[in-house]
């Protein structure tokens, strides 16, 4: 059996990674053929941009693979009542291309961040269950199973997708559906 037939999806799994790659799809499109410039451009009266919101959604996606896997979340370090300028300034960069960055690296990130989740999704027990840190929104003592964490990916995937969509029309008029 190679590698791939052992890692090939049904069922809920399957269901899981159509939903994913769904999601995605629409995130992705909001970005074609947008010029790195228009990528970066604010539209709206909020800072948010196509290219930081798919640099965002990639960051996401990862601290949720971590959470996955059971190595704790990305928000674990953070003290929500004593917060830096520095993880201030950290977290507004997750938002916005910085130096350097593109809106075909942000995209080619997302890919990467996209295709290992996905392996999570044919190979991680969906009944495992982690405790969520505790967090101004979220008090302590709720566990999500590793399933509950791919379907907040998707639903984190739709809802900037749709921000991006606004942006985007906002911009030359294109829209993702309709």
């Amino acid at each position: 059996m190679t590698e791939t037939q052992q890692h090939t999806a049904t069922g809920e799994r399957a269901d899981i990674l159509s939903f994913l790659a769904e999601r995605r799809h629409f995130l992705r499109f909001t970005a074609q053929g947008l010029s790195d410039e228009q990528a970066n451009t604010r539209s709206t009266v909020s800072a948010l941009t196509v290219g930081g919101l798919i640099k965002h959604v990639t960051e996401v996606e990862k601290g949720w693979q971590r959470f996955a896997l059971g190595n704790g979340h990305a928000m674990d370090d953070i003290d929500f009542e004593n917060i830096t300028p520095e993880q201030e300034a950290a977290f507004a960069d997750t938002f916005r291309l910085t130096d350097g960055q593109t809106i075909e690296s942000a995209l080619a990130e997302y890919e990467k961040a996209a295709a290992a989740t996905d392996e999570l999704v044919r190979t991680l027990d969906l009944d495992t269950a982690y405790e969520l840190p505790e967090a101004p929104w979220q008090p302590a003592g709720v566990f999500w199973t590793v399933r509950r964490v791919f379907l907040h990916i998707a639903g984190e995937t739709a809802h900037h997708s749709g921000h991006a969509d606004i942006i985007r029309e906002s911009i030359d008029g294109q829209k993702s559906m309709g």
